[in-house]
């Protein structure tokens, strides 16, 4: 069965609580759109499932988007088409409806990963694309050392890389995706290079995984952050990353074909 939040979000995120301020932090970067267009090919007709507020759309030719929580369907730009109220697990479409499909940061807050992608499989001809973070790696960024509690949250909510690609079967490839150091789109790894941005608490909240610590998790972030930065503590150990053009994390494309 699929519950639902009070404003219709699917799975474990109450976007109507923490949703207001996504679209602002949480901006398409273009090098992202890339690698996303890449892996769509030549789809002419597809569809993206927790569209959210239509983030990288423009990666593909023609989209049907699929959001079931009210308030991101309301953060939608006028430009885009109006989202299907529905979700991942039971999509309102014939088998093979489109050549291409796409979920992009979505598939971790699904109530049933599996039942999901093998909906997305059903109504899809053509290659299906996911953009999500494989969960052996995430604890691997500097984060971790700051609050483990975010990245531990991300490491259990993000499906294994190898059962994603179980559930779409067929044929498929993983490719990791460099973030840029100025990456407009505001996930955790987005600020490698640019720390301070994170002690933005409306930065912080536009990533879902935070809204799962408590107070005392953030509190203790800030603090401890600050004083690393302050004291030069963590420019000593990660200041390299202020100047390296892109870092290859967590953040990768699984991309499935019949």
């Amino acid at each position: 069965m699929n519950t639902r939040t009070q404003d219709g979000s699917a799975g474990d995120v109450d976007y109507g609580a923490i949703g207001s301020g996504y679209s602002s932090y949480r901006r398409p970067d273009a090098r992202v759109a890339r690698f996303i267009a890449e892996a769509l090919g030549d789809a002419q007709n597809v569809l993206n499932v927790g569209a959210g507020s239509g983030s990288y759309e423009s990666a593909a030719r023609a989209v049907t988007a699929v959001e079931p929580s009210e308030s991101m369907r309301a953060q939608r730009p006028a430009r885009l088409a109006r989202a299907v109220d529905a979700v991942a697990e039971d999509l309102p479409f014939a088998d093979g409806e489109f050549d291409g499909a796409m979920t992009l940061f979505s598939v971790h807050q699904w109530s049933d990963v599996a039942a999901g992608l093998r909906e997305m499989r059903r109504v899809t001809r053509g290659p299906v694309v996911v953009l999500t973070c494989d969960p052996k790696l995430v604890r691997d960024f500097w984060l971790h050392e700051y609050a483990p509690e975010v990245l531990d949250t991300e490491a259990r909510r993000y499906p294994p890389i190898e059962d994603m690609a179980a559930a779409l079967g067929g044929s498929g490839t993983i490719q990791t995706v460099p973030i840029p150091l100025d990456c407009t789109d505001g996930f955790n790894e987005a600020y490698y290079g640019r720390p301070e941005l994170l002690l933005d608490p409306a930065a912080r909240q536009a990533c879902s995984a935070w809204s799962f610590v408590g107070d005392e998790t953030r509190e203790r972030f800030d603090r401890t952050l600050r004083h690393d930065l302050e004291s030069g503590a963590w420019d000593e150990r990660f200041g390299h990353l202020r100047t390296q053009e892109t870092y290859e994390g967590s953040l990768v494309i699984v991309r499935a074909t019949l």
